[in-house]
């Protein structure tokens, strides 16, 4: 069955040195568009669910490319505004072997930090819809993008629409006098799922704790409306090798996914993003332990394929969880 899922968050150019190249060596760079919130909503367009994204885009080129990229990916862009300004960037090296990848952030003062949502109808933008998610990379950028953010946090629970909040800390982008324990408690306040480790437990709800699930039930305590707490959890053994698996707090137990083994990364970026949108589409379609290990498995294959957003589908997704066709040339 489709659902309707809406979205908010910045689209950006993603800039990344070719291959294994450094900052420093490279002479040129390969464009694509990317941003956390919108690799969410293209992977559950691909999966057939009925997306739309709320964000801000220039009036120039790149703004047009960046929504025909979204239109092509299956997302509803009628709620996209577009007005003056320039469009986010981030720049990435990608490591290798026991160096790790760099991204450099060029985001301020970008069209979506200036946006403040005042020209949306509310009703329009709700009609139907089934889950909103967000990340805390939103509020991290500006005053405006925060606001924008508790605003449609609050049209959700009007509307009686499920929420996912994918913490997302994000240190270097806190840049516009706030802290995330001034924004992000309240922001948390009106989530069903988020999806936290220890470090963003600590860092974006004052919660230090060693324990996981001691972490979930404190933020339970200090956040009622949350129900479910998941994150990934990941063995760095090099760059170009992890080990992956997920565990998800249902408010009684913690459940635990597979762990994978994923020795030949190709582009780890939107690895997390993919979970997140794997997590939405599990929970929607599936019981709680399908919903975790189908996302996961959705992860684990963003590492095979380059760029920020998660290019494959429902069945290769399963086939992965059931352990069928790995590897093998399909014909």
């Amino acid at each position: 069955m489709r659902k309707r899922i809406l979205t908010l968050g910045e689209v950006m150019m993603r800039l990344s040195t070719p291959g294994h190249e450094r900052f420093i060596q490279a002479g040129n760079y390969d464009a694509e568009v990317g941003g956390s919130e919108a690799n969410v909503g293209v992977s559950l367009a691909y999966w057939e669910q009925d997306v739309a994204l709320i964000s801000a885009l220039p009036s120039n080129d790149l703004g047009r490319a960046a929504l025909r990229y979204l239109k092509t990916g299956g997302i509803d862009t009628s709620f996209i505004h577009i007005g003056d300004g320039r469009m986010g960037l981030y720049f990435l090296e990608n490591g290798a072997m026991q160096r790790s990848s760099k991204i450099i952030y060029d985001r301020f003062d970008s069209v979506f930090s200036h946006y403040d949502g005042n020209d949306l109808d509310w009703e329009q933008v709700f009609k139907g819809v089934d889950w909103f998610h967000w990340s805390g990379i939103t509020p991290a950028l500006s005053a405006s993008a925060a606001s924008l953010c508790l605003r449609m946090l609050k049209e959700a629970k009007r509307y009686g629409v499920t929420v996912s909040g994918d913490i997302n800390y994000r240190r270097n982008l806190w840049r516009y006098g706030k802290q995330p324990l001034d924004i992000l408690p309240e922001l948390i306040s009106y989530s069903q799922v988020i999806i936290a480790g220890l470090s963003d437990f600590a860092n974006c709800m004052d919660i230090h704790e060693r324990d996981f699930v001691t972490a979930c039930e404190k933020a339970k305590a200090q956040s009622p409306s949350i129900q479910m707490v998941s994150t990934t959890e990941r063995d760095s053994v090099s760059a170009s090798h992890n080990r992956l698996g997920g565990i998800l707090w249902n408010g009684e137990k913690l459940i635990r996914s597979r762990v994978y083994d994923m020795p030949a990364i190709v582009d780890r970026i939107g690895g997390g993003d993919a979970f997140m949108a794997g997590l939405i589409y599990g929970l929607l379609h599936k019981t709680e332990q399908e919903a975790l290990e189908f996302a996961v498995a959705a992860s684990v294959l963003k590492h095979s394929v380059p760029g920020d957003a998660n290019f494959v589908t429902v069945d290769e997704v399963n086939q992965l969880v059931s352990g069928e066709n790995i590897g093998r040339l399909l014909r």
